[in-house]
């Protein structure tokens, strides 16, 4: 039993906008998009096994070289007082 038409789509698409709202629905719709991506991403690295590592995920490249430049050359965001 499956999906087999896209009036079953369309369909589920008007229950989750009478059950979400239409100010919910694209919020929901974001976190499931990146909750997938993310699921993904982890599956291809362990499928690939495990090939990124500090050393050489860009983005932690990244920011291990501005940990070791030093608290000097960190740009500094100005405390919210309340």
């Amino acid at each position: 039993m499956g999906i087999e038409s896209p009036v079953h789509l369309l369909f589920i698409a008007a229950v989750a906008l009478v059950v979400l709202g239409p100010k919910r629905l694209p919020e929901v719709a974001r976190a499931l998009g990146k909750g997938i991506r993310e699921f993904r991403e982890a599956f291809n690295e362990a499928a690939d096994g495990g090939e990124h590592t500090a050393e050489t995920d860009p983005l932690r490249v990244s920011s291990m070289a501005q940990l070791e430049a030093g608290p000097e050359n960190v740009s500094e965001q100005p405390s919210k007082s309340t």
